[in-house]
């Protein structure tokens, strides 16, 4: 095997022996060198600036438009690289390991609003946004609500009117990824003809109607993807704005937003996990305790931790690049196009849901366990340990956040899939009937009346009522 190297010497972190080379190709393989090459040469140490300076990573994000990789699983007809999901994986896991973690979350919320634009392109998004790529143009989603946090899912704060042929966009983000930097926004809003939380839109709106305070963002880590409210007030948009037809909003979401993200943050908390162990491998085979003769690396507790963590972050990893197969397998390498209610990626959403547990769970086990392997040497800020602890930790907190992922899988496992209902769509019968059967005959009365009544308004406002 061809030794890593970093610039004109070795790699002081793991070698190519402890990657799954075996998952990419050989084209694959060259793109993961063109990354760490650019990592070693500029977006190292741009990730200090951003982390000290509060600074977005638009030089970072410059230098893999200028390589392709904005444009990463485009296909290259339209200027991209026409690449697939284990390539974007490997990609997002190169970037936050050697680079820079808050210009990976950049680029994967990028890609989801890239995701988003592929699965329904026209000619009309093709040309303004797609091709464009290749020079620099940064795209983000912004799916996010300030009543509902991280059920992303359930935006409250937003509408879409249609007006003059196009629509009228209201839309308030709790948060959103570059909010005041991307140049385009993927947006799901309520659809004009709103019936239920499962009628969704989505629309791309330019940076010229974003409304953001970037410099209110002040993180304890990833300090340079400005992940920050934003908001869009009665925009007003061409219907070529429009992301696929009126209420695809929810099955955009579940085929091509969601499963990019979470794709894409896992391969991060991946990258994050074994650029510690990368990083406590440099510090414990170099420091040395003169008193007894021996190296850190040297005390079997130190190969412990090590050991441990290399064994769980690689079990992680393989985690998220089976799943990225089985999206590719299924999307016939990425390249087939969905028609509207055609499921493909969405048939894996339950094991992306695990791979992003498993993996922001693992990365903040492991960057805990590789401060302790570096000792007080690993608190300082010069060995860059402690930026990747403080950004591994967004991993769990990040919507859908572990709590809400690990209630999913639970509760789909054991009440079935419908019971989940996060578009809010039926009532859990056991409960309602439970909490009616604790009134008395008089309150049960009065809740029927008032069920009665708000029925009988809404029959009335039914279309086609009289």
């Amino acid at each position: 095997m061809y030794e890593k190297m970093w610039g004109a010497e070795p790699f002081w972190g793991l070698g190519y022996d402890w990657d799954p080379d075996w998952v990419l190709t050989d084209r694959q393989k060259g793109l993961r060198e063109t990354l760490i090459t650019l990592c070693e040469q500029e977006m190292r140490a741009n990730a200090k600036r951003s982390d000290d300076e509060l600074l977005f990573p638009r030089r970072n994000l410059e230098l893999l438009g200028e390589h392709g990789f904005l444009a990463l699983c485009v296909p290259e007809e339209w200027g991209g690289l026409g690449e697939n999901h284990v390539a974007y994986a490997m990609a997002a896991e190169t970037i936050a390991r050697y680079g820079c973690a808050s210009t990976a979350m950049c680029w994967i919320m990028h890609m989801g609003a890239v995701a988003a634009l592929m699965l329904r392109p026209t000619p009309e998004l093709v040309d303004k946004y797609v091709r464009r790529l290749g020079s620099g143009l940064i795209g983000t989603i912004s799916y996010s609500d300030p009543e509902t946090g991280s059920h992303f899912w359930y935006p409250v704060s937003s509408r879409a009117e249609r007006r003059n042929g196009g629509y009228r966009i209201n839309k308030k983000a709790s948060w959103t990824t570059s909010g005041g930097f991307a140049d385009f926004y993927v947006l799901q809003t309520t659809s004009p003809d709103f019936t239920g939380y499962d009628d969704l839109s989505v629309f791309v709106v330019d940076k010229e109607h974003c409304e953001a305070e970037p410099s209110l963002w002040d993180a304890l880590g990833m300090r340079g993807n400005q992940s920050g409210a934003v908001s869009f007030t009665d925009v007003e948009v061409p219907g070529t704005q429009r992301v696929g037809p009126e209420g695809d909003g929810a099955f955009s979401n579940d085929e091509a937003v969601d499963p990019s993200f979470l794709i894409g943050s896992s391969a991060c908390w991946n990258g994050l996990a074994i650029g510690a162990v990368d990083i406590a491998k440099r510090h414990t085979t170099r420091k040395r305790h003169v008193d007894v003769g021996m190296r850190v690396a040297d005390y079997p507790t130190i190969q412990d931790y090590v050991g441990q963590a290399v064994m769980e972050t690689n079990a992680s990893r393989m985690f998220v690049y089976s799943v990225a197969q089985a999206l590719d397998e299924a999307t016939e390498n990425n390249t087939k196009k969905l028609e509207p209610g055609e499921r493909a990626r969405s048939r894996f959403l339950h094991w992306a849901w695990q791979i992003k547990f498993v993996a922001a769970q693992n990365a903040g086990n492991v960057v805990d366990a590789m401060l302790h392997a570096c000792g007080g040497s690993g608190y300082k800020r010069d060995m860059e340990l402690e930026r990747y602890l403080r950004d591994a930790k967004a991993g769990w907190v990040m919507g859908p956040t572990n709590e809400v992922l690990r209630q999913f899988v639970g509760k789909a496992v054991l009440l079935g899939f419908e019971s989940l209902d996060y578009w809010n769509q039926s009532y859990n019968r056991r409960v309602v009937e439970n909490e009616v059967n604790k009134l008395d005959a008089a309150a049960k009365r009065e809740l029927a009346e008032r069920l009665l009544a708000e029925a009988a308004k809404a029959e009335a406002e039914e279309p086609g009522s009289s």
